[in-house]
């Protein structure tokens, strides 16, 4: 019986894919696009040179997360492809043993063992190779992870995140800009953190310290090197 609210395998699998490869892809967007305009801007004061290169960032790393996205998960979803496609060849070949495996899954969880019995040979005859891809391999068949899923939440998500600093230091007037991008690109990690621990039922404050403490550092480091750069060669 299904409660409201209750997480269920299908659909916590299926968000907890999207939830990935998105909040990765929006904080990544967030930090790398703030320290390279930040960079550039410890090294100019021209507001173009700052857009180019946030712009250029912002394309590069989005198409970057969706390709290692999509090469990632579609890894994963071969491994999953080849190990059900190895199950179903033992299926065939050793029904019984196989069907004596799962019971004794079924044991080892706390059944007893005539029950567990009844209950490997009750799902092997409803549908064997799902029994034992979920209980053994734990992979539903009809849901394998989705590479281009994963890809186009990353591409979004980056583009989306990579907004937050690009616009928020081309805006401003020049004397505003670093802390007008310091603040809106710490708004937004705080934002990402609080989502992706409100979706993942995990601690907000966690999430948020990691989010914020990650990205302080990355604009910190790389505008004093960009205002290094920028002293040396001006």
């Amino acid at each position: 019986m299904t409660h409201a609210g209750e997480a269920h395998h299908d659909a916590l699998s299926e968000r907890l894919n999207w939830l990935r490869a998105g909040v990765l892809g929006a904080n990544d967007g967030i930090v790398s696009t703030a320290g390279l305009v930040v960079g550039v801007a410890g090294t100019t004061a021209d507001r173009t040179t700052v857009l180019a290169a946030g712009v250029a960032g912002l394309v590069a790393g989005a198409l970057s997360m969706a390709g290692g996205e999509y090469v990632s998960v579609s890894t994963q979803r071969d491994t999953e492809r080849a190990a059900l496609r190895l199950e179903a060849k033992e299926l065939r070949e050793m029904p019984e043993e196989e069907e004596r495996e799962l019971a004794d899954i079924y044991q080892d969880k706390g059944l007893s063992p005539q029950l567990a019995a009844q209950v490997a040979r009750e799902l092997t005859e409803q549908d064997a190779l799902r029994a034992h891809a979920e209980a053994e391999l734990q992979i539903d068949p009809d849901n394998l992870t989705s590479p281009w899923q994963a890809a186009w939440a990353s591409l979004v998500s980056f583009a989306v995140g990579a907004l937050v600093p690009l616009v928020a230091i081309v805006v401003p007037p020049l004397s505003w800009r670093v802390w007008t991008c310091a603040v809106a690109v710490l708004a937004g990690l705080v934002l990402t953190g609080v989502i992706s621990a409100r979706l993942g039922a995990s601690p907000v404050w966690r999430a948020v310290r990691r989010n914020v403490v990650v990205g302080s550092l990355t604009m910190l480091v790389t505008y004093y090197v960009g205002l290094l750069f920028g002293v040396t060669v001006g």
